[in-house]
């Protein structure tokens, strides 16, 4: 269970990572007036999957109170 649990906090850790680091990428690219807004339109979707990924693993890490 520990192992699974630390795992969890280390996926954790990467995800907020790459999420950080694809805003920042989306704030440099919105700025450019001649950007690609397909590759747009998907670093954003994907900055999107990675936030509801965190969230999920987040609200994993919480214990269920009613058990």
């Amino acid at each position: 269970m520990e192992t699974e649990t630390f795992r969890n906090v280390e996926r954790l850790k990467q995800l907020r990572v790459e999420h950080r680091d694809l805003d920042q990428v989306i704030a440099r690219l919105v700025m450019d007036p001649n950007v690609d807004q397909l590759m747009l339109k998907r670093l954003k979707k994907r900055k999107l999957m990675l936030k509801d990924m965190i969230t999920q693993l987040e609200s994993a890490r919480i214990p269920d109170l009613n058990a």
